[in-house]
């Protein structure tokens, strides 16, 4: 792994391949794994530099993508505030119809709300809507990235919740990974990142990873999932 201090003004995101769309997560946790405490308090488990990251990425991104679980849990923005740069679209995933009427990305007027929805879910008026068959209450990540790649949204941020992020992490739907990580340890709380289990470690995922330092403490793994590393030696 190369360990070097980010290098704030380089560009964050590749360009992507003609006509494929590039979709990146980020997920910020703890040293032990965790994103919330017992109670759900998550603000804030990284420091400034990781969250002026993060509004980096918004920046360099078409859309900025989240759970409806997330919208509920934690009423964010999803904006561009710590740096320069126009918001990006704002998309909920919610298949049932679930957002809350008075989620603040709804009355803010900071940008476009796309709701990702099922065919017969009611959404709150002045959202574009986009729907997808939702066998049993889900949507397919990858018919998610395909129908907003064709609304020209191709640059996708996604930014959680857990949940999300690991269905998208599960139908291998994520190009590159930031793993915001906190020299913090919870010791109980929600866990990040799940993947359906595995019997062997042959079949963990090994991206291909660049490790940043910031300079408050936090550490930003940036995983490529399109490229492993090859195992050498023995263990």
């Amino acid at each position: 792994m190369n360990y070097t201090v980010l290098d704030t003004e380089s560009p964050l995101l590749p360009v992507p391949a003609a006509g494929r769309p590039l979709v990146v997560a980020q997920t910020g946790q703890t040293l032990d794994g965790r994103i919330a405490t017992v109670t759900g308090a998550s603000k804030y488990i990284n420091g400034s530099a990781a969250l002026d990251h993060l509004h980096r990425l918004r920046a360099c991104v078409d859309a900025v993508m989240v759970g409806v679980g997330t919208v509920a849990a934690d009423d964010p923005s999803l904006t561009v505030r710590r740096c320069a740069g126009e918001n990006p679209v704002r998309v909920v995933i919610d298949p049932r119809g679930r957002m809350p009427r008075d989620a603040q990305l709804l009355h803010d007027g900071a940008g476009q709300v796309l709701v990702v929805t099922g065919p017969e879910a009611q959404v709150p008026p002045g959202c574009a809507v986009l729907r997808l068959p939702a066998p049993e209450g889900r949507i397919a990540p990858r018919d998610i990235i395909a129908a907003l790649a064709a609304r020209g949204l191709t640059r996708v941020l996604l930014e959680g919740g857990a949940e999300t992020l690991s269905r998208f992490l599960d139908a291998e739907a994520i190009d590159l990974l930031h793993i915001l990580m906190a020299p913090m340890i919870i010791g109980s709380g929600k866990s990040g990142l799940r993947r359906s289990p595995v019997a062997e470690l042959d079949q963990a995922l090994r991206p291909h990873t660049k490790v940043h330092v910031f300079e408050d403490g936090d550490v930003l793994f940036t995983c490529d999932m399109r490229r492993s590393w090859e195992r050498g030696g023995d263990g």
